[in-house]
């Protein structure tokens, strides 16, 4: 779907997920939490790192539709931690961001095509953003998972064979774990 590249700027911890959970991790852990998406040269730097630069202009509108979109993904996603089923309220949501948008099969020369069409540009990275999320569920909700670091709220979709994978990043929040429960072990 997209080109998506290291973009040099992106300061996110956790980077390369699918699109939808993506665009939720434009929010990750600090004092205030950190946001990407908090300026218009964020906004920027996340449809560059997303691949979709090309794609989608990086103005005020646009930002304020990725916003939404994020808002809806972030309610859906806190209701499937919860419940395991997204609520009235964040399915509401999301279905407002698709309203934007729709996918237009077609056969042409090369084949079966699939164009996205939204009833305005500003609205194709939210609405690309929203349709993901809809793939992932269809794959399997219980692998759209929070990190299980109590200080981490970064949430990624566990691919491993099992699918036990707690840490959106072992080498991080992996690892902090670990060395507390060690550095808890020592100490008694």
């Amino acid at each position: 779907m997209t080109d998506r590249k290291a973009e040099p700027r992106d300061p996110r911890p956790l980077i390369g997920e699918p699109l939808s959970l993506d665009l939720l991790n434009t929010r990750w852990a600090g004092t205030p939490v950190n946001d990407l998406l908090g300026e218009p040269d964020g906004y920027r730097t996340w449809l560059s790192s997303a691949g979709l630069a090309g794609r989608c202009e990086a103005g005020e509108a646009g930002l304020a539709a990725v916003r939404e979109a994020r808002e809806a993904l972030a309610a859906a996603v806190r209701d499937l931690d919860e419940h395991g089923a997204a609520g009235t309220a964040a399915t509401a949501g999301l279905n407002a961001v698709l309203r934007h948008g729709r996918l237009r099969r077609e056969l042409g020369p090369q084949g079966p095509a699939e164009h996205v069409e939204v009833d305005w540009p500003e609205w194709l990275a939210a609405w690309l953003a929203v349709d993901d999320f809809l793939g992932l569920l269809e794959q399997g909700a219980h692998r759209i998972k929070k990190c299980a670091h109590e200080a981490c709220i970064l949430h990624f979709f566990d691919t491993s064979q099992n699918g036990r994978r707690r840490w959106c990043s072992m080498a991080v929040c992996g690892n902090r774990a670990k060395a507390a429960r060690h550095y808890e072990k020592v100490k008694a």
